[in-house]
């Protein structure tokens, strides 16, 4: 599993009321619905992180 960097994200409060709903609605944590979402959007225009393999690790 990739390593998490925290971080801290301002929203307005009826974007993060919105985003909460959403979460509890696909059962999720508000984090691991805006990490979703994000992902969503990376695959979408073809940005989404490559994997690190072992072979590059030392």
């Amino acid at each position: 599993m990739a390593k998490k960097k925290a971080f801290a994200l301002r929203l307005n409060e009826d974007m993060l009321k919105a985003i909460e709903k959403w979460a509890a609605d696909e059962f999720r944590s508000t984090n691991g619905q805006i990490e979703w979402m994000l992902m969503q959007k990376l695959k979408a225009h073809k940005r989404e992180p490559k994997n690190k393999t072992d072979t590059n690790k030392k």
